[in-house]
């Protein structure tokens, strides 16, 4: 439930539960009374009728010495007071001791509600005429105080502030507990676990699942959380690779400096060196500089890929026309160095491309199968749409493997029959400055052309994998969306 509808509810719970309480409770001491008020007043209208024929004496109702009327007095206490009157009103005794009036009798009040009892909040009292030989002789009244339904009323009263004080004290320990289980205790959590997760420390407090606002911003903070971390693995991970390119950039920049030195302070040390030795030692120093080039050049491509987030802008061409000028070129390079190319394109359909990024792509792997293509080998080039079967000159070990993960895609595949790649390195090939050791040297790599690719290949919401088996060679297919 929402809090604010739980404050709502509570809110009008605890106003109105008080009133319901405190009505229960009057209308059950009400109850209470009504039924107590009927015993009183059967009692006191018993005490009544026993004073009575005491009080019927028509000789009492004449003016006589005080103590004629002792009698009476024995009756009569704290809380029994007799009052005698005349039949003129005259006040004739009063069991208070208070004087008899001196001003002329009010004989209408005298004479008011004669015969019936008047019940009081603190009195029962009734007023009896008394006649002899059918004449009025006198008017007796009888007021009986009613001290054990005081002192009920009072017990019940107090009983009564007892129970509702009880009740609301009971009421706000239940709001209270209810609060700080709703509010401050998942509250105080929360703020826990925030110090903690500020501070780099492991919190292990559980959050009760709960659907309120609280549990949104639980929600929300652990999904936060989560972001954070998974941001902070991702800035270590690029620090650490950063380290990484760092050293392995100073590694491969070493050797081929060292060599440039030397040839260098060869050629100006003023020996006398053979024509033919400083065409060598030039082209050397020109071969190390085209390779840090190509170092840097990489370094460039890869460091703008990785900081980059915008999208390739893609152009639309034909993909007949476009993949049979892609796969072109590389026939004078394989040639140079013995290798056999065997290009096959069957494409067909529009495709929505960067022709640029597309030709580093193809460049980049082109000169890794190159590199580790032993001259007389064969290089096989090709692209195959979703609709074309498989070339028959793919490795059997790879076949099964390739139709599992075309994916309805257009291939470009790349394959050699080169030294393959061991399993335990295939996993790590496309991370960068993975590269094998014959890599470096002349003629060597940066060993970020195939991050490169990857990284390229995947703007254009592609994939690549590698496949290498041993008495084989090596196969990348590059996976394209087709429209």
């Amino acid at each position: 439930m929402k809090i604010k509808y739980w404050l709502m509810i509570s809110y009008f719970l605890v106003m109105l539960l008080p009133v319901l309480a405190l009505y229960f409770l009057y209308v059950s001491i009400s109850e209470y009374d009504a039924k107590n008020d009927l015993l009183d007043y059967m009692k006191i209208s018993h005490k009544m009728a026993e004073l009575e024929p005491l009080l019927q004496d028509a000789s009492l109702y004449k003016i006589q010495p005080f103590k004629n009327y002792e009698a009476i007095s024995e009756k009569t206490n704290s809380a029994i007071k007799i009052t005698l009157y005349r039949h003129d009103g005259v006040k004739l005794y009063t069991s208070i001791g208070d004087l008899p009036s001196t001003g002329p009798p009010d004989k209408k009040e005298i004479f008011k509600n004669l015969n019936e009892i008047k019940q009081k909040h603190l009195t029962y009292s009734v007023k009896k005429p008394v006649f002899h030989q059918n004449k009025l002789t006198g008017i007796y009244e009888i007021t009986i105080a009613r001290d054990n339904w005081m002192k009920n009323v009072n017990d019940r009263t107090t009983l009564l502030f007892s129970l509702f004080g009880t009740f609301f004290i009971i009421l706000y320990i239940v709001v209270v507990i209810l609060l700080n289980r709703k509010l401050n205790h998942p509250l105080n959590m929360l703020q826990k676990e925030m110090t903690a997760f500020a501070s780099g420390e492991k919190s292990k407090q559980k959050f009760r699942q709960s659907n309120d606002e609280i549990g949104e911003l639980i929600t929300h903070f652990e999904w936060m959380k989560i972001e954070i971390e998974k941001n902070q693995a991702a800035l270590l991970k690029e620090q650490k690779e950063k380290e990484f390119i760092v050293a392995s950039l100073s590694h491969d920049l070493k050797t081929p400096l060292t060599v440039i030195r030397a040839y260098t302070e060869s050629l100006h040390s003023g020996k006398k060196l053979d024509e033919k030795i400083r065409q060598e030692y030039t082209l050397i120093i020109f071969e190390k500089l085209d390779y840090m080039k190509k170092m840097l050049d990489d370094l460039s491509t890869y460091t703008a890929l990785q900081s980059s987030e915008e999208k390739p802008e893609l152009v639309e061409v034909d993909g007949e026309e476009f993949f049979e000028m892609l796969l072109s070129g590389y026939e004078e390079p394989c040639s140079k160095k013995g290798i056999n190319l065997h290009v096959k394109s069957e494409i067909n359909g529009i495709y929505d491309v960067n022709p640029k990024q597309m030709m580093r792509i193809i460049d980049n792997l082109m000169a890794n199968a190159i590199r580790y293509t032993e001259s007389g080998a064969h290089i096989r080039l090709g692209t195959i749409s979703k609709n074309s079967p498989l070339p028959k000159w793919i490795f059997p070990p790879f076949r099964t493997d390739l139709e599992k993960a075309r994916e309805n895609c257009t291939m470009l595949l790349i394959q050699n029959e080169g030294e393959h790649i061991p399993k335990e390195q295939q996993k790590n090939i496309f991370k960068p400055f993975v590269q094998a050791e014959s890599a470096r040297g002349p003629g060597g790599s940066s060993g970020l052309g195939l991050s490169i690719a990857k990284m390229l290949i995947e703007q254009h919401n592609g994939k690549i994998k590698l496949m290498s088996e041993d008495g084989y060679g090596t196969l990348v297919v590059c996976l394209i969306p087709e429209r």
